[in-house]
C-alpha cells in the first residue's frame, strides 16, 4: 500500500471521527434547545381488563415550542386574550415572532401581551373589535409602525352567540341573543355572530392582504373555522353559517392571492378546552333547565373519535390546536393553501 493511501485512510478515519463528534454535539445541542413533546400515548389507569393495550393520546405540553421558527417575523393574532388566541400568541412569541395581539376583552388581552413581554419576548396589544374596519386597519398599522410590516396573521377572533363575550352568563336576560333553531332565532343574535365571525375575518384579511401585497415578500394567513364550518351543528344556525362563510373566504383568497406568494388556509376544530366552549356548554345546560322544548338532536353526536376513545373523554388541548396553527403560518407549510384542515380529533371522519 502506498504511503498516500495510508495517510488517506488515517485522514478519512479522523474526518469520520470528527463528523461523528460534530453530529453528536449537534444532537446534544438540539436536544438541549427543543422542549420535550412527550409520549405519543399513555396507558389507561386503571388498565382496561379486556383490552390491556388501550392508550390515551397524550396532549402536547402547554409550553412546547419550536425555537427560532419565527425569528424576525411579525404575526398578528386576533382574539388574543384567552383560549386558542392566547396560546398562539405565547407560542409564536417563544418561537421568535413579534406578536401584535388584538381583542375586545381589553383587560385580559392587555394582560396576556404584557405577560409575554415580561418574559423578554416581543409583543404589542391593541384593544378593539375586529367587527369594525377601523380596528383591523389599526392593527396592521401598529405592526408596520412597530416592526416594519407583517409576515403572517392568525384571524382567530370569533363568537358562538350574540352576547358580548366579556359578560357573565345570565340566561333569562340574554336568551334573545343566544343560539336557537332558525324558526326561533332572533335577528340580533344572527347579526352579532356574523359581525364578528364573517365581517371580522373580511375586514382583517382586507387590511392584511393590502399590506402583504405592498411588501412584495409573500406571507401566510390562517383563519380559524370550526367543524361547524364543515358540517351542521344542532341549534346554532348563525355560527354554522358564519363558519361556512369563513371557509368560503379562505378558499377564495387562496385562489386570488397565490400569485403574490400569499397562502391562505383555515383550521376547523371540534370541542377544545377553551372559555368559549365552556360558555357554550353552560348556555346549553341553561336552555335545558329552562324547560324550553328540545328535540335532542344536539346529542346525536357529541364526541370526536379521539375523545370517545379517551379514558376521560378529554377535549382537544389548546396546545394541540396551536401547534397546527403555527405550522401553517410558518414557511414549513410552503405547499399548503386553500385547505380547510380538520383539526377535530377525527370528528368529521366518522
Amino acid at each position: 500500500m502506498h504511503r498516500r493511501d495510508i495517510l488517506k485512510g488515517i485522514g478519512g478515519a479522523a474526518t469520520a471521527t470528527a463528523v461523528a463528534a460534530n453530529v453528536g454535539d449537534a444532537r446534544a445541542d438540539t436536544e438541549a434547545s427543543f422542549p420535550d413533546a412527550g409520549d405519543y400515548a399513555e396507558a389507561w389507569a386503571p388498565t382496561d381488563p379486556e383490552i390491556p393495550q388501550r392508550r390515551n393520546v397524550s396532549p402536547l405540553p402547554d409550553d412546547y415550542f419550536t425555537p427560532g421558527r419565527f425569528e424576525g417575523r411579525t404575526v398578528i393574532v386576533t382574539g388574543c386574550a384567552r383560549g386558542m388566541g392566547r396560546g398562539a400568541a405565547w407560542r409564536l412569541a417563544r418561537e421568535g415572532a413579534n406578536v401584535v395581539g388584538v381583542d375586545w376583552l381589553e383587560e385580559q388581552g392587555r394582560q396576556t401581551m404584557e405577560e409575554i413581554a415580561a418574559e423578554g419576548l416581543s409583543a404589542r396589544f391593541l384593544a378593539g373589535d375586529v367587527g369594525t374596519d377601523e380596528t383591523c386597519e389599526q392593527m396592521v398599522r401598529l405592526a408596520v409602525e412597530e416592526f416594519g410590516g407583517i409576515d403572517a396573521a392568525l384571524n382567530n377572533a370569533g363568537v358562538m352567540d350574540g352576547v358580548f363575550s366579556g359578560e357573565p352568563i345570565d340566561y333569562e336576560s340574554q336568551k334573545d341573543l343566544i343560539f336557537a333553531p332558525i324558526h326561533e332565532a332572533n335577528e340580533e343574535y344572527w347579526d352579532n355572530v356574523f359581525r364578528t365571525n364573517v365581517k371580522g375575518v373580511f375586514f382583517s384579511m382586507r387590511h392584511e392582504l393590502r399590506q402583504l401585497i405592498a411588501q412584495s415578500r409573500g406571507g401566510s394567513i390562517l383563519n380559524v373555522g370550526s367543524i361547524a364550518g364543515l358540517t351542521g351543528l344542532a341549534g346554532n344556525p348563525a355560527y354554522v353559517a358564519s363558519k361556512h362563510a369563513v371557509n368560503g373566504m379562505t378558499k377564495n383568497a387562496a385562489v386570488d392571492y397565490a400569485p403574490y406568494g400569499i397562502r391562505v388556509n383555515s383550521v376547523n376544530m371540534a370541542a377544545t378546552d377553551t372559555p368559549m366552549v365552556e360558555r357554550a356548554g353552560a348556555l346549553v345546560a341553561a336552555q335545558y333547565a329552562s324547560g324550553k322544548p328540545n328535540t335532542g338532536m344536539g346529542r346525536l353526536k357529541t364526541q370526536s373519535i379521539l375523545a370517545y376513545a379517551d379514558q376521560n373523554s378529554r377535549s382537544a388541548a389548546v396546545s394541540e390546536q396551536v401547534s397546527m396553527m403555527c405550522y401553517l403560518l410558518s414557511t414549513e407549510a410552503g405547499n399548503m393553501t386553500g385547505a380547510t384542515y380538520s383539526t377535530d380529533g377525527g370528528w368529521t371522519a366518522f
